[in-house]
């Protein structure tokens, strides 16, 4: 098992932009890993206190993850930290190695880990 990584702005607190921008993400992280949603073994969601039109667990629902075990939780807050940020940590069975992941980060989040942005 691995876990991936990914995290995702939205510019406004609007149940459909925190809904389109989940399942970019989502999408993205499937793709680039080649994962098939019966290998995810959970998906943790958190966000920021400025998200609360909707749950970001709900678009992986909407994206068909009947059966992934889904967390919501709400981001710590942290002084001057990024706002309107939803990340997620993703648990999958894998062979792949820790260094074969690739992780996602997407709009304004690219800053939080710009080491793996450019991979």
């Amino acid at each position: 098992m691995q876990g991936i990584r990914g995290a995702i702005t939205v510019e406004k607190n609007d149940k459909n932009e925190i809904f389109l921008a989940v399942e970019n993400l989502l999408n993205e992280m499937v793709t680039l890993n080649q994962i098939e949603t019966e290998d995810i073994g959970a998906a943790l969601f958190s966000a920021t206190d400025d998200i609360t039109a909707a749950f970001p667990a709900a678009a992986a629902r909407k994206l068909g993850w009947e059966f992934v075990p889904l967390f919501d939780a709400r981001q710590m807050e942290v002084e001057d930290s990024l706002e309107k940020c939803i990340r997620v940590l993703l648990l999958v069975n894998t062979e792949k190695k820790q260094k074969e992941i690739h992780h996602v980060y997407l709009g304004k989040a690219v800053c939080l880990r710009p080491d793996l942005t450019n991979k």
